[in-house]
C-alpha cells in the first residue's frame, strides 16, 4: 500500500468521527468526509453491494480524485470502508477518475478506472491525459496492476481526444471474453461511445466505434453503462454543455438514455429513442447493477456542476447518491422506482382519503417530517369544473419552504426551491411535461433530510433535488388552485 492511499485511509477514519450521524442523509450514501461526486464500481460482490465513489477526503470541494468505498446489504444501510484507490503512481498522479468493477472467474474483484496526468497546454491551460486502468482485490484493498495503463491513446481511433477519453465500463460476455465501453472526444463530432475487446480482462483492444453523438446532446458523453431490459438494450450516457429541447435535457451537464436493439453477433447496437434520465435539477453520472434478484438498479450522484461548489469551506462533507432506483422498460420509455427495500423503513402510517382543498392552502395533522415516503393522488372534485394548479410545499417553516407544483391545463410538473433558504443566485426550478388523467395525477415523494426525489405516477419521470433547509422545517403543506381531491398516504422512514 501506497503512503499516498495510507494517508487517505488514516485522514478519513479521523475526521469522520466530527460528523454527526444526524448531520448526514439517513438512507442516502454520503461522502465519508470531504467531496464526492460520481458513483464508480456499483457492483455486487461477496455478498455485499459496493459503491465506490470518485472522491476527495481533504477537502469538501473537488481535487485530486481518489475512490471512497461503502458496502451496503440492503442498498440504504451503508458502512464506510477505507478508501480503494489514491492517486500514487505516474499514470495517475493527478487523479483516479471513473470506472467500474467487474468480478473475475477466479473471485477477485478488478476496478477498472481512468488515470489523470495533468499537461500544461497552449497559453497555460491545464489538460488531463487519459488512459485505463486496472486494479485487483478481495473488496477491502486493492492492488495495482503492474503492466498499468492498459490502454493508452495509441488505441484510440482516428480522431480521438487522449484528453478526453474515460469513464471504462467492463463486462464478461456470454462467451467468457471481455468488453468495456469508454467515453471519448472525437474532434468536429463532439462525444461517443468506444467498444474494446479482450480476452483475458487485462490485454485489451479497440474493436468500433459504438454510439456517435455528432453534436445533438450537447458535447461530450461521459459515464457509460450498457445493459438488458426487459427484452431491449439500454445505453446510459452524461453529457456535457447541452441544449434543451423542449422539457427535455435542460441541466447543460445532464443525463441521456438511448433504448434499442442489440445484435450481439456484430456488437451492433440500433438506438430507437432517447430522452432524459432525470427531469431535476440534480443527478447525473448513473451506473447500474444487476441484483442477486435480477433487479436492474440505477444510482446516481445527487448534485449538478453547475451548483455544487457553492458550499462553503468549514462544510466536512458534502455530495450523495440518489436512492437506488429499480428499472423497467414499457414503450420506450425508462422507468423508475424506488427499490422495494425503502418498504421496510417504513413506520407510523398516516392515511387521508378523499379530503377535498377547495382553493386554499392546509396542513394536514401527522403529514410532517424530514424522512418521509409520500404518496399522493390528486384529481378533480368536480370533473365538470377542472383545477388549475396543485402544489405541495415540503421542508417548510414560517419562512421557508421547497415547492412541488402540477399545472394541468400545461401537464407540466415544476420542482422550485427558490425559497428555501439559499442566499445563491444557483439553478432552482426545473419542469417536465407529464402524463395524467384529466387531472388525476399520482406522485411520490421520497424525502431524507437535504434532499427529495419525486417520482411520477408509475415512476415514468423522476426529479430529484438537493435542499439546506435547517432541519427543523419540516412541515408539510398542500394547496389548490381550484377544488381538488386528495388521496394521501404517508410513512416516516426511519433507518
Amino acid at each position: 500500500m501506497s503512503q499516498t492511499l495510507r494517508d487517505a485511509r488514516r485522514y478519513e477514519e479521523g475526521l469522520e468521527t466530527y460528523i454527526r450521524p444526524e448531520d448526514r442523509p439517513g438512507f442516502h450514501l454520503s461522502a465519508r468526509v470531504g467531496w464526492m461526486n460520481d458513483p464508480n464500481g456499483f457492483s455486487y460482490y461477496m455478498g455485499q453491494y459496493h459503491m465506490f465513489y470518485q472522491y476527495h477526503p481533504y477537502d469538501s470541494h473537488w481535487g485530486p480524485m481518489h475512490w471512497g468505498h461503502a458496502v451496503s446489504s440492503d442498498l440504504l444501510h451503508w458502512e464506510y470502508l477505507p478508501a480503494a484507490l489514491a492517486p500514487d503512481r505516474l499514470y495517475d498522479r493527478d487523479g483516479c477518475f471513473s470506472g467500474n468493477a467487474i468480478t473475475l472467474p477466479d473471485g477477485r474483484q478488478m476496478l477498472m478506472y481512468t488515470g489523470i496526468i495533468n499537461e500544461i497546454g497552449e497559453g497555460g491551460k491545464v489538460l488531463q491525459v487519459q488512459t485505463q486502468n486496472l486494479a485487483f482485490g478481495d473488496g477491502l484493498d486493492y492492488e495495482k496492476y503492474e503492466g498499468n495503463p492498459v490502454l493508452t491513446e495509441d488505441d484510440l481511433p482516428e480522431g480521438g481526444s487522449r484528453y478526453g477519453f474515460r469513464d471504462p465500463k467492463p463486462w464478461r460476455a456470454a462467451d467468457g471474453t471481455y468488453r468495456a465501453l469508454i467515453a471519448n472526444d472525437r474532434e468536429g463530432h463532439g462525444g461517443q461511445m468506444l467498444l474494446y475487446r479482450s480476452d483475458d480482462a487485462i490485454h485489451w483492444a479497440f474493436d468500433k466505434v459504438f454510439a456517435e453523438n455528432h453534436y445533438r446532446l450537447g458535447r461530450m458523453w461521459e459515464c457509460p453503462d450498457f445493459f438488458e431490459l426487459d427484452g431491449r438494450h439500454v445505453l446510459l450516457g452524461s453529457s456535457q454543455d447541452m441544449l434543451p429541447k423542449g422539457l427535455e435535457y435542460q441541466n447543460g451537464n445532464g443525463t441521456f438514455y438511448l433504448v434499442g436493439t442489440y445484435d450481439e453477433e456484430t456488437e451492433t447496437f440500433t438506438e430507437e429513442s432517447v430522452h432524459t434520465v432525470d427531469y431535476g435539477i440534480d443527478f447525473y453520472a448513473p451506473q447500474t447493477v444487476e441484483a442477486p434478484d435480477g433487479r436492474r438498479i440505477m444510482v446516481g450522484w445527487m448534485q449538478n456542476w453547475d451548483t455544487c461548489n457553492l458550499h462553503t469551506e468549514s462544510t466536512p462533507w458534502f455530495g450523495q447518491m440518489s436512492i437506488p432506483r429499480e428499472l423497467s422498460l414499457k414503450d420506450g420509455i425508462l422507468y423508475q422506482r424506488p427499490v422495494r427495500e425503502l418498504d421496510a423503513l417504513r413506520q407510523n402510517e398516516v392515511v387521508v382519503e378523499d379530503l377535498v382543498l377547495r382553493s386554499e392552502e392546509r396542513e394536514l395533522p401527522g403529514i410532517s417530517g424530514r424522512m418521509v415516503d409520500l404518496e399522493v393522488e390528486v384529481s378533480p372534485e368536480d370533473p365538470e369544473a377542472l383545477y388549475r394548479r396543485f402544489a405541495i410545499h415540503i421542508a417548510k417553516d414560517d419562512e421557508f419552504y421547497t415547492e412541488v407544483r402540477f399545472r394541468r391545463k400545461e401537464s407540466t410538473l415544476k420542482i422550485d426551491r427558490m425559497y428555501s433558504g439559499s442566499r445563491r443566485a444557483i439553478i432552482h426550478q426545473r419542469k417536465a411535461l407529464v402524463n395524467h388523467d384529466d387531472g388525476t395525477l399520482k406522485l411520490r415523494i421520497i424525502l431524507d433530510r437535504f434532499s427529495a426525489e419525486v417520482f411520477v405516477g408509475d415512476g415514468e419521470k423522476v426529479m430529484s433535488v438537493t435542499i439546506e433547509t435547517d432541519l427543523s422545517a419540516d412541515r408539510i403543506s398542500f394547496l389548490a388552485d381550484g377544488n381538488v381531491k386528495l388521496n394521501l398516504r404517508k410513512y416516516d422512514l426511519i433507518p
